[in-house]
């Protein structure tokens, strides 16, 4: 009896010891550089948004927090290397809706990483707008008479995506759905081509990020005919957004988050996310995600976590539904 009872106080200790030992790491945590992976190369949205905010989470934290651009799948590559990192908060990588939804949608059966599985939601650090917008000559001018115009042409009008499965075809299909309309979807390598198409009456209709369409939008270019965002904005007047419009399925901004490999300390994750919240209310901050046509967010794990999920679950239905295949 005393044995067993010895045996279980060695138990005890050892676990009070192990615990103790781990809310101390927590508490001395960062003591050297953070390493932060950003899945796409640099340059992008992506990338200008997890420097911004990082640099300033760096100040909190007294410890820098080293960008890695690891590009190339469509953010796989990266988002796998980050997926195998050491669950210990000195390695971390930036979410998107492509590497959280989109991808683990189109590429159900070779992706090397589970996004729901394998990652521990630290915070959303900011949203960007989408849009559809036409060419000026299209015959509608607002919402109501573009849907009205397409049902009316099935199969006559054609859009324009950054590429086959990317977040911006699967919200053109993901439209068609919602509004009962059939047009033609012409993939290309990037908005940028898509944008000059749209410009040059190639194709009618575009979906895309707002912030690279809005330049040809305020030139007149582009006549925008709704945005996926929460509110309204001020330089698009006129123009609902989706949920206004009608269709709240469709209201679906885009997302850049922090996260850390599944397993990594709550104590960690937390103090990240408090850093990311103090870094997000700078007004330098702001005012630079402003200029790229982003709003900053600093929602709790919790809520991040269920952003994924829901925009996980979204694509996967538009993929299936709508039988989209990588080329």
């Amino acid at each position: 009896m005393n044995k067993v009872r010895s045996l279980a106080i060695a138990v005890a200790l050892a676990a009070g010891t192990i615990g103790a030992s781990a809310a101390h790491a927590a508490d001395n945590y960062p003591n050297k550089p953070i390493r932060v992976i950003v899945p796409f190369a640099p340059g992008g949205s992506t990338d200008i948004i997890a420097r911004l905010v990082t640099q300033r989470m760096s100040q909190e934290l007294g410890q820098p927090m080293v960008v890695e651009n690891k590009g190339g799948a469509g953010g796989a590559i990266g988002a796998a290397e980050a997926a195998r990192a050491a669950p210990d908060g000195y390695t971390l990588s930036i979410a998107t809706v492509s590497t959280m939804a989109v991808n683990p949608a189109c590429r159900p059966n070779d992706l090397p990483y589970d996004p729901i599985k394998d990652f521990q939601a630290v915070t959303n650090f900011a949203n960007t707008a989408n849009v559809v917008a036409v060419n000026p000559k299209f015959p509608a001018k607002d919402f109501k008479g573009f849907v009205e115009e397409l049902k009316k042409n099935p199969g006559k009008y054609s859009y324009g995506s950054s590429g086959t499965c990317g977040v911006l075809h699967l919200m053109g299909e993901s439209f068609k759905m919602a509004t009962g309309t059939d047009i033609v979807h012409v993939p290309y390598k990037g908005s940028g081509p898509a944008v000059a198409d749209a410009v040059g009456g190639q194709i009618e209709i575009i979906f895309d990020n707002l912030p690279s369409s809005m330049p040809q939008i305020q030139a007149g270019k582009l006549n925008a005919m709704a945005i996926a965002w929460p509110d309204n904005i001020a330089s698009l007047k006129g123009v609902p957004n989706f949920k206004e419009a009608g269709f709240p399925v469709l209201n679906q901004p885009v997302w850049y988050g922090l996260l850390a490999p599944k397993g990594t300390p709550m104590d960690v994750v937390n103090k990240l996310r408090d850093a990311a919240v103090v870094a997000l209310k700078d007004p330098k901050v702001i005012k630079a995600l402003d200029d790229q046509g982003s709003a900053p967010s600093g929602n709790t794990p919790e809520e991040f976590a269920k952003e994924i999920k829901e925009q996980y679950d979204w694509a996967k239905d538009v993929v299936k539904k709508q039988n989209i295949k990588l080329d």
